[in-house]
């Protein structure tokens, strides 16, 4: 069976613990000087800021290497409460000041599609992200693990293993469980 082609990103689906992902977030802020837009299901950094009351830190989309703060799962627009009926609000627009709902717990097991071909010799090995501008139509992150990028050094994510479901086989663009070892709370330096 041939796996579907559908990047959306990492999509949190469960704790290391074994339990399954609470829905829980932080909120974060998106400054207006940022020119990326962010997709539900994209990894973002730390910015170094805050919003105006100091009360949201600032982030922005990771890239290749960065270190991870956590997985936009919502957005929500500059004065508004997060509003996850708001269905207008598919992602976060380039050069807008925007609030946003962060998975950042360091536990969470994110679901993700390769971008091409790995070999089960490869579960428990670290991999970077394939980054890769989202869709504006769907509002969905397109990056994908980086199956070029195995290694048993220092890379973003650690491969778990393969989804279990029957329309997921080893094979070309497989979803895969992964944590985020690269994750900012981890880390012992600020930043």
């Amino acid at each position: 069976m041939a796996n579907t082609d559908a990047p959306c990103g990492l999509k949190p689906v469960g704790h290391i613990t074994g339990g399954p992902w609470n829905g829980m977030t932080n909120t974060y802020y998106v400054a207006s000087g940022d020119a990326a837009a962010i997709f539900i299901g994209d990894p973002v950094k730390i910015g170094g800021s805050a919003d105006p009351t100091g009360r949201y830190p600032d982030v922005a989309v990771c890239t290749t290497g960065d270190q991870i703060q956590g997985v936009m799962v919502g957005v929500g627009m500059l004065g508004q409460d997060f509003d996850p009926s708001d269905l207008d609000l598919k992602y976060r627009e380039a050069s807008t000041n925007t609030y946003i709902q962060v998975v950042d717990d360091p536990t969470v097991i994110f679901e993700i599609q390769e971008d091409g071909t790995s070999a089960v010799t490869g579960v428990n090995l670290n991999y970077d992200l394939l980054t890769t501008a989202g869709s504006s139509t769907t509002g969905l992150s397109a990056m994908e693990l980086d199956t070029s990028s195995a290694t048993a050094g220092t890379a973003s994510l650690r491969l778990l293993r393969y989804v279990d479901r029957e329309d997921n086989a080893v094979g070309e663009h497989a979803k895969m469980l992964v944590r985020i070892v690269e994750h900012a709370a981890l880390s012992v330096t600020g930043g």
